[in-house]
């Protein structure tokens, strides 16, 4: 099966990006126009239910996007790849690592969701899983995690974004796989280079947490805190957000 997927440059070193719960490959914004094609290679992959895949059936898992990744790497001839993962996408591509731990070069997670379960309260969780149908409740995520500094234009035209691109079904079952998953045990202490990007004004996946769940599992993981910026680096700030992260990626 061909895996459908976007391309952004032609460099050596390659690097596939798992996109968040709201997003697809489409929606990384303006940071696309900033990336170094000379030096990089990206390929951008929809998750199954999402974007360019929204009518592929599947069973909605973050193992499910972690077959179709390495999938995707044997396909364009990728024996080894850097994983950037911003989100969800950020919990599945550690999922790729635990699967194939000699073919990642570096990761890098950006606002990224840990390797154990994401805990939350009842009220939080009522909000989440609401979110799959109710589209004010998107909204009230999207509000929080950019630190409720967002125009209402960006919230509603992201909104209606995400709920144009995926499906009910698939934005619903991923929550649960993303938010109940603990493979945490499968990546500890695994050694490569790793870097967590964190918005100073998330207020959901916050720099306490990353020091807390992220950073231990990894010898040597660096953290990153970007400021005025929430959860959305690649709107917020995508000029300086791009330099952040091919810095990185080219060190």
């Amino acid at each position: 099966m061909t895996i459908s997927h976007r391309r952004h440059g032609s460099g050596e070193h390659k690097v596939i990006v798992l996109h968040d719960w709201f997003g697809t490959t489409a929606g990384w914004g303006p940071f696309l126009d900033y990336l170094d094609r000379s030096a990089f290679s990206y390929a951008m992959l929809d998750y199954r239910g999402y974007g360019d895949r929204v009518a592929e059936p599947g069973d909605y898992t973050l193992a499910e996007i972690a077959r179709d990744t390495l999938a995707l790497a044997d396909e364009l001839g990728w024996e080894t790849f850097s994983l950037v993962g911003h989100s969800m996408g950020g919990k599945a591509a550690q999922l790729v690592l635990a699967e194939a731990p000699h073919r990642v070069r570096k990761l890098v997670g950006i606002s990224p969701v840990m390797a154990g379960a994401y805990r939350l309260s009842d009220e939080e969780r009522e909000l989440f899983e609401a979110a799959a149908q109710n589209f004010t409740a998107r909204r009230i995520i999207l509000d929080l995690v950019t630190g409720q500094r967002a125009k209402g234009v960006w919230l509603d035209r992201m909104v209606a974004r995400s709920s144009a691109t995926s499906r009910v079904d698939a934005f619903a079952a991923y929550f649960q796989d993303w938010a109940g998953q603990d493979f945490a045990a499968k990546v500890a202490g695994l050694e490569l280079p790793v870097k967590v990007f964190v918005g100073e004004h998330d207020l959901a996946l916050t720099r306490e947490l990353m020091e807390s769940t992220w950073l231990p599992l990894y010898p040597g993981a660096e953290l990153e805190v970007l400021a005025n910026s929430g959860h959305y680096p690649m709107y917020e700030i995508p000029v300086a957000f791009a330099k952040a992260l091919e810095d990185y990626l080219a060190a």
